[in-house]
């Protein structure tokens, strides 16, 4: 009876090894779903991905940046890749990086993000899942796209760009 009792237990406790594979597996699969969902319903593609705000999506660079941009009295940003590029994207931004960029609108260098990333409205985000974010951008294929730099203001635009202006002044689009 001991020696049943202990094979049971020895077995349970290889099952229970197998499994956390499995179990660790399961829960970052989940952690990237979810960070799919969030960056689908809080928009990301319609302006980090090119032709999106012309009506014509190039899917093919989703998340990759985008060649129209938002104009405004500081200039014009066009807004960047966000794809695992080492050398045009956020593939050498560390998980903390990228979430702090995502709360608090502040680059790893300390540079603010253009006014028109709704962060604010970010910073609210679970540990979660801004994790869960930052799981799925990591999952996407690295892609070259360079969007345009930014411009200063007076200077020429490099494309096309939606000229914001304040509240009652009109918007005109170049």
């Amino acid at each position: 009876m001991q020696n049943n009792v202990a094979l049971r237990t020895l077995l349970a406790f290889a099952a229970l090894v197998a499994v956390c594979p499995l179990a660790a597996a399961a829960e970052e699969e989940s952690s990237t779903a979810r960070g799919k969902y969030l960056v689908g319903i809080m928009d990301c593609g319609g302006c980090h991905t090119d032709g999106y705000l012309a009506g014509k999506p190039e899917f093919n660079r989703y998340l990759a940046g985008s060649m129209i941009g938002f104009g405004g009295p500081a200039g014009i940003v066009y807004p960047p890749n966000l794809t695992p590029s080492r050398e045009n994207g956020i593939g050498n931004w560390s998980d903390e990086e990228i979430i702090n960029a995502i709360r608090t609108g502040r680059r790893p260098d300390g540079r603010a993000l253009a006014p028109v990333m709704p962060w604010p409205t970010y910073a609210s985000l679970t540990d979660t899942d801004a994790q869960a974010i930052v799981d799925y951008l990591r999952t996407l294929p690295a892609n070259e796209f360079r969007p345009p730099r930014p411009v200063a203001a007076g200077q020429p635009a490099p494309a096309p760009y939606l000229d914001l202006k304040p509240a009652g002044t009109g918007t005109d689009a170049t």
